[in-house]
């Protein structure tokens, strides 16, 4: 049963009694092109698991399960759970799972997947708006990160996330520190069904293997895995003082804002916070939005002990 467009999806919601939910954000994508769009981006070889997060009616599913070793679909929408049984009864190397995305455990045993924490994986995913980023994080901060993630997410979200100086934010410094981040198209809000107020946007998100973490100066003597925590901690510390009031100097953000004394036993008045900032080409009266990923990183490694 091809589900690319929206007579298909509608018909298939009839059949079975339901129709889209506003509480789960349910917005099913109409375009076969679009579909087969984020399909290519995912660059699917035969021996990959995927997993899909709110297949809905099963169409993008369909295409995906036409190229991957296995798909594992995940619905917190038992209605949808009911069609996509039926629309997808002809592919045997899908799994259908009914739960909510933000409730499974990626980061230990997890006996309904344990694809997600054992194997190899790549994520795509048309998102719900409400809970995209919650969504993202989930996964770039998990033990086991996908290999790829190909999203569909709010077009406003989806620049913010990808976004380079001078228009950075703690979004996209968060995202960017554990994954490249790009947008690969626009879909127009007039694709989906029920269409949404705004347009949308496909990104890719590349996880990275080690993002320099190690490197951040720290004293505090423990175990590697120790180490790289408190060092995560301590760079996402630093960008949020400096995002504290985004439209203020960074010197001012930090000096009122940045409180080190729990993690590394140091305290900074404004004289050393201005010189550290210096000492990294930052010139003290610059805003958050115009520092890069790297010059947070050089921050984070350079801190006046």
């Amino acid at each position: 049963m091809k589900l690319s467009y929206r007579e298909d999806i509608r018909n298939v919601l009839k059949k079975s009694g339901a129709k889209p939910s506003k509480r789960f954000g349910q917005n099913f994508l109409t375009s076969e092109k679009k579909i087969k769009e984020i399909v290519e981006a995912a660059n699917i070889k035969p021996d990959d698991i995927v997993i899909e997060i709110g297949p809905g009616v099963g169409n993008l599913t369909q295409e995906l399960a036409k190229k991957a070793k296995k798909i594992i679909a995940i619905e917190k929408d038992g209605n949808m759970v009911k069609i996509i049984k039926e629309t997808l009864k002809d592919y045997k190397n899908t799994e259908i799972i009914q739960a909510d995305i933000l409730k499974i455990n990626t980061t230990g045993a997890c006996p309904v997947t344990p694809d997600i924490i054992s194997d190899k994986y790549k994520v795509v995913a048309n998102l719900p708006f409400y809970i995209a980023t919650a969504i993202i994080k989930k996964f770039i901060e998990a033990k086991n990160q996908p290999e790829l993630m190909i999203l569909t997410v709010q077009k406003e979200v989806g620049q913010r996330i990808c976004a380079s100086p001078p228009n950075m934010s703690l979004l996209a410094i968060s995202v960017q520190f554990y994954a490249e981040a790009k947008i690969i198209s626009y879909i127009p809000k007039k694709l989906f069904w029920p269409s949404p107020k705004v347009d949308s946007a496909i990104i890719i998100l590349k996880p990275r293997i080690d993002t320099d973490i190690k490197q951040i100066n720290t004293d505090i003597k423990r175990t590697d895995t120790d180490i790289k925590q408190a060092n995560k901690d301590l760079f996402f510390k630093i960008i949020k003082a400096g995002f504290s009031q985004p439209r203020k100097q960074l010197a001012n953000n930090l000096t009122k804002n940045l409180n080190l004394n729990p993690l590394v036993g140091i305290e900074l008045d404004k004289k050393q916070i201005e010189g550290w900032l210096l000492k990294n080409s930052i010139k003290p009266c610059q805003r958050a939005e115009t520092l890069s990923l790297e010059n947070w990183i050089s921050l984070a490694k350079s801190l006046p002990y």
